[in-house]
């Protein structure tokens, strides 16, 4: 029996001396808000995808880690999960120079600091996530709360034996120069927490980091090891080699590049550096 459809059209076509063509406008629908289904689903796949992959990237290793289960600095794996799950949503970091740290012994990562942006915390979910090992980074508090939540996300007291003790067990530790206002500023570094490296016998790498408060966009690039100008055997090894991670560090910042309208906005301690 002939469809609605398919009698209108046969009746308007005979009418004008044409050839009857068939036409089922349910199956039409049908097929119209099929292929409109797919193609949605298609869409929110991919933007689901790009937003997801990276997360599952970052936590693929963590996922094998057992919840609950703390290390002996006290670091949670499944709250560092869920913090790098966050961590996705608020930065999109790209890294550079990972190829440059050891694959399984302990060494001493240096970043400079811009004020308010957290490079310490950002680099060590990074180069956690480029390496596939754990990265813990100085900044620990002493306060009971907020230094029990930092132990159970990795952080380590700003202590030359704290951290000398994580080196010296094959950890990669990230330590942040002083805060700047600036972001192509490279603040000091702390002599002590660089001799901690030196006694343990690991390598120093510096690296820049480039990111902007209001911007997912952000950067890490770590360069080859740092060395001193001269081996000394006394305290001025690690006075010197401070000094010449500032100066390695401003180095990959230049090298990375920036952004230069020509106006004094330049000179802004928000301005974004980096190309982003």
């Amino acid at each position: 029996m002939a469809t609605t459809a398919e009698r209108t059209t046969r009746d308007d076509t005979a009418g004008r001396g044409g050839t009857v063509i068939p036409f089922d406008l349910d199956r039409r629908s049908r097929t119209i808000a099929t292929s409109l289904g797919r193609t949605v689903t298609r869409t929110g796949g991919s933007i689901g995808g790009a937003l997801t992959g990276g997360v599952r990237a970052a936590t693929r290793r963590l996922t094998e880690e057992p919840a609950g289960a703390l290390d002996d600095w006290g670091r949670d794996p499944l709250l560092v999960r869920n913090l790098m799950f966050a961590a996705q949503l608020r930065w999109s970091v790209s890294t550079g120079g990972d190829q440059h740290l050891p694959k399984r012994r302990g060494a001493l990562i240096v970043v400079n600091s811009p004020r308010l942006l957290m490079a310490p915390l950002f680099t060590a979910l990074a180069v956690s996530e480029a390496v596939d090992r754990p990265v813990r980074f100085v900044g620990r508090s002493d306060d009971d709360v907020f230094g029990a939540l930092g132990r159970r996300i990795g952080a380590l007291l700003d202590h030359p034996d704290e951290v000398a003790g994580a080196l010296r067990a094959d950890q990669l530790v990230v330590v942040g120069a002083s805060p700047t206002r600036r972001p192509r500023d490279v603040g000091t570094i702390d002599h002590t927490l660089v001799g901690a490296a030196l006694v343990s016998g690991v390598r120093v790498f510096p690296a820049a980091t480039t990111s902007h408060p209001f911007r997912r966009k952000a950067r890490v690039e770590i360069g080859p090891a740092s060395r001193p100008p001269r081996r000394r055997r006394g305290p001025l090894s690690e006075l010197e080699l401070a000094d010449k991670l500032r100066v390695d560090i401003g180095d990959l910042l230049d090298e990375m590049g920036d952004i230069s309208t020509g106006t004094p906005l330049d000179w802004l301690p928000l301005s974004p550096i980096g190309g982003y």
